[in-house]
């Protein structure tokens, strides 16, 4: 039991360590690292091997922990193979957590925005550059990159753009087209424009806030789907010969027949817990 517990121990922490977010690693999407690998930066390749190295220590521990419990290099494989997909699916959550952090941002920084634009009289650039020095530290880097745009290029189509390439966000987009659409064409309408934009993704954040506190039980319950069944495995090598039991040819069949219905039953529960995702209408 000891030595079980050390690898695991190991694995966990070394995982822990390479997984640490670097960059813009943690709020990439998986459609963002396919991208890299069809057109490589020096960045985009550093980010895409510490990915891989980070699958790869998952892929060890898993195996490794598999191993020590089943004894036998099936089990070790399928576990392994699950746990190489942890990192990546690490990755997408820190993006859902930046797009959940903007989410709860946006309806205050359109109310900002449309006070500035309207009561303050600044400008459109200004105002943007004014709400960003405000933003949460998730967002603050993307309003950084639009200043950076705008100071270059005095181009706010090209600045709105920049932002929108940084949040990859569905409220950015529609907020940076109605900022775009009044500067081209005029009116006087873009002040109950932004409130009703405001007042929109208000009521979005609510309701997304109330359907996770209904759901935060069930995701608490989900979590037993990994921790009882290799918990009760752990456990059934303490009794007689359980260890002996999981190496012969029928254990091992069952031990793989556990492993593929744990695995499902967690993605089936994470498929009907997610909430529906806002497609973005106007990509960059």
């Amino acid at each position: 039991m000891t030595p079980m517990l050390a690898a695991i121990a190991a694995a966990c922490g070394t995982a822990l360590v390479v997984t640490t977010p670097r960059g813009k690693l943690a709020t990439q999407s998986l459609n963002t690292h396919v991208l890299s690998l069809l057109r490589p930066s020096s960045k985009d390749v550093g980010q895409v091997r510490q990915l891989a190295g980070a699958c790869l220590v998952s892929f060890i521990g898993g195996a490794a922990a598999c191993f020590t419990l089943f004894g036998t290099f099936p089990p070790a494989l399928f576990g392994g193979s699950f746990a190489a997909s942890l990192p990546l699916a690490v990755s997408r959550q820190r993006r859902r957590d930046r797009l959940e952090v903007a989410r709860e941002a946006w309806p205050r920084m359109i109310d900002e925005l449309r006070v500035l634009t309207s009561s303050a009289g600044r400008s459109i650039p200004q105002s943007i550059l004014e709400i960003g020095s405000s933003a949460p530290a998730e967002l603050r880097q993307a309003f950084l990159e639009a200043r950076r745009e705008w100071l270059l290029t005095s181009d706010l189509d090209r600045m709105l753009g920049a932002l929108r390439r940084q949040l990859t966000d569905p409220t950015c987009d529609a907020v940076c087209e109605t900022l775009l659409v009044a500067a081209e064409l005029g009116g006087s309408d873009l002040d109950q424009r932004l409130t009703v934009l405001a007042e929109d993704r208000r009521v979005d954040s609510r309701n997304r806030r109330e359907a996770r506190a209904r759901q935060a039980g069930v995701r608490f319950a989900r979590r037993f789907v990994l921790l009882v069944p290799l918990g009760m495995a752990a456990a059934g090598l303490t009794v007689g010969s359980g260890g002996a039991a999981y190496r012969t040819p029928l254990g091992q069949l069952a031990v793989l027949v556990a492993l593929a219905v744990t695995i499902g039953c967690w993605c089936w529960a994470g498929a009907m817990l997610r909430l529906p995702t806002e497609e973005r209408v106007f990509p960059s």
